[in-house]
C-alpha cells in the first residue's frame, strides 16, 4: 500500500503536514476529508534515491514555468490591485472575481480562475498559490502566507507589489541594454558564417588556378570553413546534446552547487548576483520577522528564496546553530558567505530589537548597489562589444585579405 505526503488545513484553521496510507490517491483525499481535512497538497511518498527526487522535482518545476509562464508585468499589476481592492474592504474572493473578469492574459486568466475555486473551498490564498509554482515563486508564497499568518496581509501584498515593481525595473535596464549587444552578435554571427561559407572558398579557388598555396592562417580558415559546411548537423546536434547535458546536470543537487559557486566567482556578474541575493535575502527576513514569523520559519522560508545552492547551504548551517542558542548575526558569520555590513546591522538590530527594520534597510542598501551595478554594466557594454568585433572583423578581413599581399608574387610565378 503507497504512502502519501499531505499538506491540510485543520476545522481551526491550522497548517499540517504528514504522511498516510491509502490504496490509491483518491482514498487518500476521502480519508483525511473525513478527519474533517482540507487537503492543500497530497503527494505519493517518493521512494527513490535522494538525489533523484530533487532532481525530478526541479525538473517538473521548470517544465512547469516553460508551460505557464506569465509576464513579470502582469504578477505586478495583479498584485498592486489585489492589495488595493483587499485594503479597501473587499473579499480575496471578490477581489480574485473582478481580477479575472479583467485579465487579458490567457494562462493567467485561466491560474486566477482556478485560485478562486479552491478559495471558495475553503482555501487560504497562500495554499492555493501553492498549486501554481509555474506562475508563483517560493517568495511570492512565503510572503502571502507571512501576511495570512501575522493579519497584515494587505501591507505584506503591498510590500510585495514594492519589491516586484523594483524587479521588473532593474529587468527591464537588463533586458533594454541587452537588446544592442544581442543584435551586434546576431550580425557578427552572420558576417562571419557568410564569410567562411562563400568568401574565403573563393580565395582558394582563385589560388588553385594560380597554382600556388594560400598563406597559413588563410589555409586554416579555409579547413575549419570546409569542415564546418561538411559537419554542420553533427555541430548543431553536438551543441544542443551539450547545452542540454548541462542543464539536466544543474538540476541536480551537485549541479546547481558546481554552477552557482561558478557564477559567484565571475567578474561583475559574479558581484552583481551576489548583492541581489543579499537583497533579497533582507527583504524577505524582514517582512517575516515583521509580520510575526518566527526566527526559524523564517529561515526555513528564506532557504526556499534564496535561489542559489551556496547561500542555501550556508542558511541551512546557520539555521541549526540559532537552534543551539548562537545569535542570528553571529550564525551567519560563521557561514563565511555574509559579508560584514549585513553581520553588523543584523547584530545591531538584535541588540535594539529591531532587526525587523534594520534588515529591510539592508535589503535597500543591497538594492542600490544592484542598480549601480546594472548602470555601470550598461555603460561598459557597448565599448565592450565595439572592442570585441572590432577584433572579431580586424582578425577575418586580415586573415582573409592577406593572399591579397602576395597577389603580385603569385603571378609573378
Amino acid at each position: 500500500m503507497p504512502d502519501f505526503d499531505y499538506i491540510v488545513r485543520t476545522e481551526g484553521g491550522a497548517r499540517k503536514t504528514g504522511s498516510i496510507s491509502a490504496e490509491n490517491y483518491n482514498l487518500a483525499v476521502e480519508k483525511l476529508q473525513s478527519q474533517k481535512f482540507t487537503v492543500v497538497k497530497l503527494n505519493e511518498t517518493d521512494t527513490s534515491f535522494d538525489f533523484v527526487k530533487p532532481f525530478l522535482k526541479r525538473l517538473f518545476l521548470e517544465l512547469e514555468k516553460l508551460k505557464n509562464k506569465v509576464p513579470l508585468s502582469v504578477l505586478v499589476f495583479f498584485t498592486r490591485q489585489l492589495a488595493t481592492m483587499f485594503s479597501a474592504g473587499l473579499t480575496i474572493e471578490r477581489s480574485l472575481y473582478f481580477l479575472k473578469s479583467e485579465e487579458k492574459n490567457k494562462r493567467f486568466k485561466k491560474a486566477l480562475d482556478k485560485i478562486e475555486d479552491n478559495i471558495k473551498k475553503g482555501l487560504l490564498l497562500s495554499d492555493t498559490l501553492e498549486r501554481h509554482p509555474g506562475i508563483f515563486s517560493n517568495l511570492y508564497i512565503s510572503l502571502v502566507r507571512a501576511g495570512e499568518v501575522s493579519g497584515k496581509l494587505s501591507e505584506t501584498l503591498e510590500e510585495l507589489s514594492n519589491y516586484l515593481e523594483t524587479v521588473e525595473d532593474t529587468q527591464r535596464k537588463v533586458k533594454s541594454a541587452m537588446y544592442y549587444p544581442v543584435f551586434i552578435i546576431i550580425f557578427l554571427v552572420v558576417i562571419l558564417f557568410v564569410t567562411f561559407t562563400f568568401l574565403i572558398p573563393k580565395f582558394s579557388s582563385v589560388y588553385e588556378q594560380l597554382g600556388t598555396d594560400l598563406p597559413y592562417y588563410t589555409v586554416l580558415f579555409v579547413n575549419i570553413s570546409v569542415w564546418l559546411q561538411n559537419n554542420i548537423f553533427s555541430v548543431i546536434f553536438v551543441s544542443f546534446l551539450s547545452i542540454f547535458s548541462i542543464w539536466v546536470f544543474t538540476l541536480t543537487d551537485t549541479g546547481r552547487l558546481a554552477k552557482d559557486k561558478l557564477l559567484l566567482r565571475l567578474p561583475i556578474f559574479g558581484n552583481l548576483i551576489q548583492q541581489n541575493i543579499l537583497s533579497k535575502f533582507g527583504k524577505t527576513f524582514g517582512i517575516l520577522i515583521s509580520a510575526g514569523v518566527s526566527v526559524m520559519d523564517a529561515m526555513d522560508l528564506i532557504i526556499k528564496v534564496v535561489n542559489n545552492r551556496v547561500y542555501e547551504l550556508a542558511l541551512i548551517d546557520a539555521k541549526k546553530n540559532i537552534e543551539n542558542g548562537i545569535s542570528i548575526s553571529e550564525s551567519l558569520k560563521n557561514t563565511n558567505v555574509f559579508p560584514p555590513i549585513m553581520i553588523q546591522l543584523l547584530s545591531t538590530g538584535e541588540e535594539t530589537g529591531e532587526i525587523d527594520n534594520l534588515s529591510l534597510k539592508a535589503s535597500e542598501f543591497y538594492s542600490k548597489q544592484v542598480n549601480a551595478i546594472v548602470d555601470r554594466l550598461t555603460s561598459l557594454i557597448e565599448p565592450m562589444l565595439i572592442i570585441i568585433v572590432g577584433v572579431v572583423i580586424g582578425a577575418v578581413i586580415v586573415v582573409t585579405y592577406l593572399p591579397i599581399f602576395h597577389f603580385g608574387s603569385a603571378l609573378a610565378q
